[in-house]
């Protein structure tokens, strides 16, 4: 394996953990929910029976990842999602905090990239991470690492075979447009 293989690999930085008190507040928040549409009272006793089983198991399978490269996140029981975000596409990650989550006391961040389809809305909102500032603050971080190594590596090539030549030409042409500025002047 070759040594840029091995340098664009992504290394694991840290895991998100997610706060137990997310489980109380998805299960009261889904009861209230069905409380006041129609047919969610209809769904209701199931929901009072097999809400609790059910808060467990998603919440059993929440993950999120901060690598050297990207942000992973996983959920779902019945339809799992996983969602990879580049850390340089990361446009803005919103630290929020309602009336309802500061009860349970949660937050939730909400993560915004470039070239997302419908304008205001998230890309991805994490709830319930434990030191959620934290969190944010660290892949805030790490995405301005990675866009400022971009920036270096773009605006500063590596020396190539040739370049000796193209460098002495260059010269050259300056020391040619100098004496016609001279002439003119």
């Amino acid at each position: 394996m070759s040594n840029t293989t091995t340098s664009r690999r992504a290394h694991r930085i840290t895991d998100a953990t997610f706060d137990p008190r997310l489980k109380t507040y998805t299960f009261w928040g889904t009861t209230m929910f069905l409380v006041i549409t129609i047919v969610g009272i209809a769904i209701l006793p199931f929901w009072l029976i097999f809400g609790k089983m059910y808060v467990n198991r998603y919440y059993d399978n929440l993950f999120c990842e901060l690598t050297t490269r990207a942000l992973h996140f996983k959920k779902g029981i019945w339809f799992q999602t996983e969602r990879t975000i580049p850390l340089d596409k990361i446009q803005d990650l919103t630290f929020k905090e309602g009336p309802l989550l500061r009860h349970f006391g949660l937050s939730y961040l909400k993560i915004e990239t470039a070239g997302q389809s419908v304008q205001g809305m998230a890309d991805m909102t994490l709830t319930g991470i434990v030191n959620a500032r934290n969190f944010r603050e660290m892949v805030l971080d790490q995405r301005d690492l990675i866009t400022d190594q971009q920036t270096t590596s773009a605006t500063a090539p590596e020396p190539r075979d040739g370049d000796d030549e193209l460098i002495t030409l260059l010269k050259q042409i300056h020391e040619t447009l100098q004496r016609i500025e001279q002439k003119t002047g």
